[in-house]
């Protein structure tokens, strides 16, 4: 079964002190933790897309493995990738990088933000 944007939604709103807005429009929902976004998810006709940071590294070499990887999509494209959700991808993969998108974006708040997140 083919891993939606409802299911990346669901996810993405289960972990710790997320919020979804809409900053540019209705048609692309942004995830933040703490006021800092890790993701982004819209649609391109009928696919989904999601923007998720990543290690610069990684991110190129899931480029390379993964053709619906793509460089993000109006995001600096050396520290985001854009999954594109048409059913290619592995939910476990997919669930994995939301979560190192979150933990990166983590990882570079200050000590006190990082702390509350830990109450």
């Amino acid at each position: 079964m083919a891993y939606t944007t409802d299911d990346a939604r669901t996810e993405m709103l289960a972990m710790r002190a997320v919020t979804e807005e809409t900053p540019f429009g209705p048609d692309v929902l942004v995830y933040k933790v703490l006021g800092k976004m890790f993701a982004t998810l819209g649609f391109e006709g009928e696919v989904g897309r999601m923007n998720l940071k990543c290690d610069p590294e990684r991110a190129l070499e899931l480029r390379d493995e993964h053709e619906a990887i793509i460089p993000g999509y109006h995001m600096n494209q050396k520290h985001w990738n854009t999954l594109g959700l048409d059913g290619s991808l592995p939910a476990v993969l997919v669930e994995e990088l939301m979560g190192h998108s979150y933990d990166l974006v983590v990882r570079g708040m200050p000590k006190k933000l990082r702390e509350e997140l830990e109450r």
